[in-house]
């Protein structure tokens, strides 16, 4: 049994940091030219992804040894601070506008997105609310406040992608707690509902729509970043162009080490390189939820499932806009793409999991 645990850990441990290798050596290749053209220096990503990674695993490290990361007041406090960094990127100076979002708080050369750290500060928050009704219906009209109040700031800024990947793993953990299935029933027809509001209020969003069904409709316009990608992804072949010989990154895929580097990834080291990464992915996978199901108390359990959820829905949304077999939104690719916000949040999960991995009992 042992063994098994040991197993288990160093196969995450192992996924998550090939993952960030593989994230560092192709932000430095999709982000060289980009660099060049608009600093005038091919360096800067790659750079700012390597501080980025230093403070993220030491974050990480810090999470996976602390008790206070299976402590219900610490993920109440960081829940609100969280809601309050999502109030004030509201706050006309305070919050920086990008692509259209208002999702950013600049601090200098760095910028935070509390839409990121709130998708980790909800899953450990709604985990620990669950202990507090044990033996008890697991339905509360608390969840939903948790759930909802992020939920709706978010979308003011406006991000769907953030607001899906926090619902959807929220809804893991409200699953796993028991919540009968008529109840995911309803939400999922309520759903439906909402989004077709969404589209009928922001018409972007049914251009989207429209540039998924066919991209060729609007090639320069809604339908640009789909088909570049598609033209990345397809020349590659078995085994891609060869590492930094990417094509696409020469201004015809926009920022292609943020959203779309797994376009870049695939044009360079082809579909079998693209699979192999896929493959860590699952591996990283299999490995949280063997935690997961190997921690001993039910906190626990919730909210390791919670956060292994969160990074593969993440990752199944990115390489599904990517491939094309979803409407583009913007989200990353976990330990990946390029960005502070993501991959800090990525590896504060990990820590997570490993804290509850080295501390089975603990909760």
């Amino acid at each position: 049994m042992r063994s098994l645990d040991r197993k288990l850990k160093a196969a995450f441990l192992i996924s998550a940091a090939l993952l960030s290798i593989v994230g560092l050596a192709f932000v430095h290749s999709a982000g060289s030219y980009w660099g060049q053209v608009h600093y005038a220096d091919s360096s800067p990503f790659i750079v700012k992804q390597g501080i980025y990674m230093a403070v993220s695993i030491f974050a990480a490290f810090v999470l996976m040894k602390s008790p206070w990361t299976s402590n219900h007041t610490f993920w109440t406090v960081f829940y609100y601070i969280t809601i309050l960094l999502l109030v004030a990127v509201m706050i006309p100076g305070v919050g920086a506008v990008r692509n259209g979002s208002q999702s950013w708080i600049a601090l200098g050369p760095f910028s935070l997105q509390p839409a990121e750290f709130v998708k980790v500060a909800l899953i450990g928050k709604l985990a620990f609310s669950m202990k507090m009704r044990a033996g008890k219906s697991p339905f509360h009209i608390s969840h939903f406040i948790l759930i909802l109040l992020p939920a709706a700031l978010i979308m003011l800024q406006p991000d769907l992608g953030s607001a899906v990947i926090m619902i959807v793993s929220a809804f893991v953990i409200l699953f796993i707690a028991g919540y009968p299935l008529s109840f995911f029933t309803v939400i999922g027809f309520a759903g439906i509902g909402g989004f077709i509001a969404l589209i009928a209020a922001a018409p972007y969003r049914l251009d989207r729509i429209k540039s998924y069904i066919d991209p060729w409709n609007d090639p320069l316009g809604a339908g640009f970043q789909g088909i570049q990608s598609l033209f990345a992804i397809a020349p590659g072949g078995l085994f891609g162009h060869g590492y930094g010989n990417s094509r696409q990154k020469y201004l015809y895929l926009p920022e292609p080490q943020n959203d779309f580097i797994f376009s870049i990834i695939a044009e360079e080291i082809g579909f079998l390189g693209a699979t192999f990464i896929l493959l860590l992915f699952v591996v990283l996978l299999v490995s949280a939820f063997g935690i997961a199901i190997r921690t001993k108390a039910y906190p626990s359990f919730l909210i390791t499932a919670g956060m292994a959820s969160m990074i593969i829905f993440q990752t199944f949304l990115n390489v599904g806009v990517v491939s094309g077999l979803l409407p583009v939104t913007g989200v990353t690719l976990p330990f990946i793409s390029y960005g502070g916000s993501s991959l800090l949040t990525t590896w504060m999960a990990a820590g997570v999991i490993l804290h509850f991995a080295f501390n089975r009992k603990r909760i």
